[in-house]
């Protein structure tokens, strides 16, 4: 009888336990510094959902060494549901290959995404391309005479782009910079030949005029970069790569709690102001839960392995 009893207590905790949660503020570690695209997102989902799931979202930035120290925070947390990480996907699917990164893939749990970015290759406007097509002659034609930045060597643009650029037979020097505020005057100033980098990044140049966006490694052409040809109209549909954005968590939360995190959070990533900010930013809303993002997030990174290795970017 005794044993019944005490067999019937926990049943009946069960659930309380499981209302509980969380019992203290969830952390959400973002991997950068505050004010870009990354850190305006988790913001967003901090503003919207506030103290909805009875505890307060709080936004923490911890970064550095390309997003990896953040994301190594999250990986190493307690998987108790009380710390998450909101990233970009370099972190994730590049930096395990070429960063030195002291995690693997396996080790982060999807939550969702909530869009993405095309990068685009733009030229100035006397370079004599007029197209994708055109641009690629010319760089054919005269291989290793052309250089294109980059934001970072390693990073998912470089890895992304030189797949591209290897399948399609073309030869240029990459130049590393951090981040398109870098990249950008660099270009605008004659010393690299192409601009390489995220949309947001080079769209009010494009847009004077200063620069011609040529290529974009997503699949469809984007509506204010008419000039520019999608992977699709080029064959290479399966080369697609982009930044996108997400929430991920350390490996091993119980369910019962993954299930309401990711029942609130979604709620949140799919309201009216998530879908202004990601119109902000320049970013194309696109909502992926669990084991959607997962496999997104694990064929990104399975491909992006395969090119660190042809190009003896391994670490």
């Amino acid at each position: 009888m005794r044993a019944l009893i005490a067999a019937l207590a926990v049943a009946f905790a069960l659930p309380a336990a499981a209302q509980s949660f969380p019992d203290r503020p969830i952390r959400i570690v973002v991997p950068v510094n505050p004010g870009g695209g990354t850190d305006v997102f988790a913001r967003v989902l901090q503003e919207v959902l506030g103290q909805s799931l009875g505890q307060p979202i709080v936004v923490e930035n911890r970064p550095g060494a390309s997003g990896t120290i953040g994301v190594q925070h999250v990986v190493e947390a307690r998987p108790d549901g009380h710390t998450l990480g909101f990233i970009w996907n370099s972190p994730v699917t590049a930096a395990p290959h070429t960063l030195g990164a002291r995690y693997t893939i396996d080790q982060i749990a999807p939550v969702f995404t909530v869009g993405y970015s095309a990068f685009t290759l733009c030229a100035r406007p006397d370079f004599p391309a007029q197209s994708a097509r055109e641009m690629i002659a010319a760089i054919r034609a005269r291989p290793n005479e052309f250089t294109w930045g980059n934001e970072g060597m390693g990073g998912t643009m470089h890895l992304g782009v030189q797949r591209i650029l290897d399948t399609l037979g073309l030869r240029m020097q990459a130049v590393p910079f951090q981040g398109a505020g870098q990249t950008l005057p660099a270009f605008l100033g004659g010393h690299i030949t192409f601009f390489g980098g995220s949309v947001p990044g080079v769209m009010a140049a494009a847009r004077a005029g200063s620069a011609r966006c040529l290529l974009l490694t997503t699949g469809e052409g984007h509506p204010d970069l008419p000039s520019a040809s999608g992977l699709d109209a080029l064959g290479l549909s399966d080369h697609r790569v982009t930044i996108w954005w997400g929430m991920v968590a350390p490996q091993g939360i119980p369910a019962d709690r993954m299930q309401r995190l990711t029942a609130a959070f979604t709620e949140a990533a799919r309201s009216p102001r998530m879908r202004e900010a990601a119109a902000q930013q320049g970013a194309t809303y696109q909502i992926l839960v669990g084991e959607e993002m997962g496999r997104m997030m694990r064929a990104e990174h399975d491909a992006l392995g395969q090119v660190a290795r042809q190009i003896g970017a391994l670490r």
